[in-house]
């Protein structure tokens, strides 16, 4: 027979390993609310976020409705491409847990090079698209797109990769720490070359390329903003590299901003409006076209 101490201590000991284990998973749960990056943080990465994607949720109908009738084989790839990034943001807001999770620097560094380099192709191959001109809406113009957006990510990822996985240094844990300065030397990079080619297209607009670009004032303040956000984003991580606390705040709230709002910004430029019209006007060259040739000729009599 077991003597009652015994039985006594072992129910204490259950006791208290229970409690333990309840405090440390509400620990965990405040600590991600309140100490990881704070709570207006996360609410202001995660509300706008989930509200996108319940939008582009309501409006899945219309949206296959107009991708399946769309003639353009760009605003096909294109609509179903920010489905795709956009799940794949989501996931990454509610999981900011894990950049402040011991054991979980791999996994967190992982699913925000998969996220950020899904953003990065929308950007490039909306600038690559747009480029184009008028001939932009055929299965050639999406070749030429796809095929350029896969270059130019492929070798972030690659360049990424080697900072992450040869020379060991968390470029997505946001901490101010100074041991890897080749952190942000990567990023000024990044952000700079951004900047020059949004700076780039803003010169164009004002020199004899004018003409070559698309004549839609929405085109032009879209470039207008990437271009001063990704300047304040090269000053940051400039000035985040000499250890400043107000260039790290600051590098924090444009990746917040990045991932919050720019899906939903390209949506409401484009995809809500700009491709819209730029389909209302291929239907309008090819009405033209058929007029010209003479199909409708019976019906003017």
């Amino acid at each position: 027979m077991v003597p009652q101490s015994v039985i006594t201590q072992v129910s204490d000991s259950s006791g208290v390993n229970a409690i333990s284990n309840v405090s440390s998973s509400g620990y965990g749960f405040y600590d991600w609310l309140f100490k990881c990056h704070g709570f207006w943080h996360n609410a202001t990465l995660i509300i706008p976020s989930f509200l996108f994607v319940f939008y582009l949720a309501l409006q899945a109908r219309h949206s296959l409705l107009k991708v399946s009738l769309a003639r353009s084989y760009i605003i096909i790839s294109y609509n179903l491409c920010l489905c795709l990034v956009t799940l794949l943001n989501l996931a990454w807001c509610f999981l900011q847990a894990w950049e402040c999770t011991s054991g979980r620097e791999l996994t967190w560094n992982l699913l925000s090079l998969f996220t950020t380099s899904g953003m990065l192709f929308l950007e490039v191959s909306l600038l690559a698209f747009l480029l184009q001109g008028n001939n932009a809406g055929g299965l050639e113009a999406m070749k030429r797109t796809f095929g350029i957006s896969t270059l130019v990510v492929g070798l972030d990822i690659l360049l990424k990769a080697i900072y992450l996985f040869v020379f060991g240094i968390p470029l997505f844990v946001d901490s101010n720490d100074h041991t890897h300065h080749g952190k942000w030397n990567l990023w000024v990079v990044h952000k700079l070359l951004l900047t020059a080619v949004y700076g780039f297209i803003m010169f164009m607009y004002h020199s004899g390329w004018k003409e070559t670009l698309p004549a839609k004032i929405a085109f032009y303040k879209y470039v207008a903003i990437m271009f001063i956000f990704n300047a304040i984003a090269t000053l940051a991580c400039g000035l985040a590299g000499t250890h400043a606390a107000f260039a790290f705040w600051l590098y924090r709230v444009t990746v917040v901003f990045y991932h919050a709002f720019y899906l939903p910004f390209l949506y409401t430029t484009f995809l809500a409006d700009f491709f819209q019209e730029e389909n209302f006007h291929l239907e309008n060259v090819y009405y033209s076209e058929m007029k010209d040739a003479g199909f409708f000729d019976t019906d003017w009599e």
